[in-house]
């Protein structure tokens, strides 16, 4: 015979009486549902890159930097329900929509191996003022869900930049010249490193990143976003 422990009890109270709501909807979330339920988690327009080399996200940066190859996990539109669960992580301290998002991508790149030989995640690094700010590095967040060893060190971020978002392609680049170093090149060495950010647009960022890992002797770089925005 099994009992319920008065924390199963009380748990059980407090989601009658306050439930967690859908990010997608706002309806209440039943048992085994987490951030979106059923419906809205079929409406995450996902890209099914994994499955091609040849896919929008390996585009944008082929002939920018030397990688093995790229994926982005769904479309980022705006007003869409991406940018929500985004925002929410980012703005609004919803870490849970990072672990869903994060599980989400992770489950993706499981499907042929995509993960079999990468050593390390290393997720772009934010500015130590911008950290403290934020509390958390929404990068880590997703990165943790991947089931691989989480790098957060070795790469730094030295420069405070300015928003991407109103500059051109030209402007990011040069926004992104200097931003990052790395500390330590000794657990990066002969490595498999896969870059991790949330949204993917020119991908100044994560060549910025990319080139200072290549410094690192004999790495290999492949590169994952949760979201790649589109027009």
């Amino acid at each position: 015979m099994s009992f319920i422990s008065l924390k199963e009890l009380r748990n059980g109270f407090v989601h009658l009486f306050y439930p967690d709501l859908c990010e997608g909807c706002s309806n209440p979330l039943v048992s085994g549902e987490h951030v979106l339920c059923m419906g809205c988690a079929t409406l995450l327009p996902e890209t099914n890159y994994h499955y091609t080399d040849n896919n929008e996200t390996a585009m944008r940066f082929a002939g920018r930097v030397p990688f093995v190859k790229a994926t982005s996990l769904a479309y980022f539109t705006e007003d869409g329900l991406l940018q929500h669960l985004l925002h929410g992580l980012k703005y609004r301290g919803q870490i849970q929509n990072g672990k869903y998002l994060g599980a989400r991508l992770a489950a993706t790149l499981k499907h042929g191996g995509w993960l079999n030989d990468i050593d390390i995640v290393i997720p772009v690094p934010l500015h130590p003022s911008r950290l403290h700010e934020r509390g958390y590095n929404q990068s880590a967040i997703l990165a943790a869900a991947l089931g691989k060893k989480v790098d957060t060190v070795s790469l730094i971020r030295v420069k405070k930049t300015e928003s991407q978002t109103t500059k051109t392609r030209a402007e990011r680049a040069d926004n992104m010249m200097g931003a990052f170093l790395l500390a330590d090149t000794t657990p990066l060495l002969g490595k498999h490193i896969l870059i991790l950010d949330d949204v993917l647009t020119t991908g100044a960022t994560i060549e910025a990143c990319a080139n200072v890992l290549l410094g690192a002797q004999n790495v290999k770089i492949s590169i994952a976003t949760i979201g790649i925005a589109i027009s």
